[in-house]
């Protein structure tokens, strides 16, 4: 190498290490999540394997009932807030990359199986709404008009199913419909009505294959097969709860794939302090698990071997854990004051618990049931991993 060459080729490589000690490090995201931070319209983007937060993203409107959902990489969190905003936020720059009030009232939303699509539930004006996925531009919008009056229900339990398809339930026309998005500027919406008494929000089996309503206006709930839909709505667990005295409801249950552990399904009893147990290749019920308060979320580790639950008012400061082999409680955790949710870590080993009252959120070994670490958060709500970027139904 002749001496000009060399002093070029080190001055190329000191270019190289300056440029690289100024440039942000690189990283995944399979290890990030978000938490809600409701009392600020704020979010914190965590990271999972060092167990810390590491930023703080503004300006995300009314939180109170913010749920999220992520893109296919697992980049970007889209954010539904209470107001109807829906934000794009970016993970790896901790910054909001676009955001639109898109209704009155938004409670939710789901990605498309291709991650082309952004779906947002919505109670005011009642329908649902479906962006693209990296601009926000509005594809379609489907009221949810029923009867002979053009009324407009609240859309719950809006979930994601396989072929670009999207799957809610009408609150309160009791019906549950089937959006094809395949051709999002035409889209094929088949209606399934007199599904049962006011389904309060759905979960999809996490093969895509069953939908499931919860219903609040009665026992029961209703479930649509995917496969088959021509076969109609098909009732289940009818009148789990007949004959009972209903206790006041105080904070309504959440379904999702998370209720599935092996072949059964762990789901909220409305109103009893009881978590049922179904057994997913009959939909009939194989048990019940006497637990300490009003279920709120069930949810399964991901290896299926406990079942974690949290409880509505007055019970709201504690979570317990059922052995799935035993069907017992094995564990009773204090975590704080107003737990509203749960998230486990990608194989379980952890399981990240918010406790809104007391500003923090509470990690746990969920072997040893240990604190690994409390984070420090404003009114803490929903606890979102990026490993839910992969499954169904989340």
């Amino acid at each position: 190498m002749k001496p000009s060459q060399f002093v070029t080729t080190a001055l190329l490589g000191a270019t190289l290490a300056l440029a690289g000690c100024a440039a942000p490090a690189l990283r995944g995201t399979g290890d990030l999540g978000v938490v809600i931070e409701r009392a600020s319209g704020t979010v914190q983007i965590v990271d999972t394997t060092q167990l810390k937060s590491i930023a703080t993203v503004p300006g995300l409107g009314d939180l109170s009932h913010a749920s999220l959902v992520y893109s296919r990489d697992g980049r970007y969190a889209y954010v539904f807030g209470r107001d109807g905003g829906l934000s794009k936020v970016d993970l790896l720059k901790g910054v909001v990359e676009r955001r639109i009030i898109q209704a009155g009232n938004s409670i939710g939303g789901a990605v498309s199986q291709d991650g082309s699509l952004i779906a947002a539930q919505n109670y005011a004006p009642g329908g649902v709404k479906v962006f693209k996925a990296d601009t926000l531009e509005l594809l379609a919008d489907v009221p949810a008009e029923f009867g002979t009056q053009g009324q407009r229900s609240k859309v719950v339990g809006l979930a994601d199913a396989p072929g670009n398809c999207f799957v809610w339930s009408l609150f309160d026309a009791g019906e549950i419909w089937v959006g094809d998005f395949s051709n999002p500027g035409a889209p094929r919406i088949d209606k399934y009505r007199n599904a049962g008494r006011e389904p309060y929000d759905g979960m999809i089996t996490p093969d895509g294959r069953y939908y499931l309503a919860g219903l609040f206006g009665e026992d029961g709930m209703a479930m649509l097969d995917m496969w088959h839909p021509e076969k109609g709505v098909r009732r289940i667990l009818d009148g789990y709860g007949k004959g009972q005295e209903k206790l006041p409801v105080y904070k309504m249950p959440h379904l999702r794939g998370w209720a599935v552990a092996g072949k059964y399904a762990y789901v909220p009893a409305i109103g009893h302090h009881e978590v049922l147990v179904v057994d997913t290749e009959t939909w009939k019920e194989a048990g019940r698990i006497a637990v300490a308060g009003q279920p709120v979320f069930v949810m399964a580790r991901p290896d299926g071997r406990q079942i974690w639950v949290n409880f509505a008012f007055p019970d709201n400061g504690s979570v317990q854990v059922i052995d799935v082999e035993t069907r017992s409680v094995v564990k009773r955790l204090e975590p704080g004051r107003a737990v509203l949710h749960m998230e486990f870590t990608p194989r379980g080993e952890s399981v990240w618990i918010s406790a809104r009252d007391d500003n923090r959120v509470v990690v746990y070994d969920t072997v040893s049931f240990a604190q690994r670490v409390v984070l420090p958060a404003a009114a803490p709500s929903g606890i979102f991993f990026t490993t839910r970027a992969g499954r169904t139904g989340f």
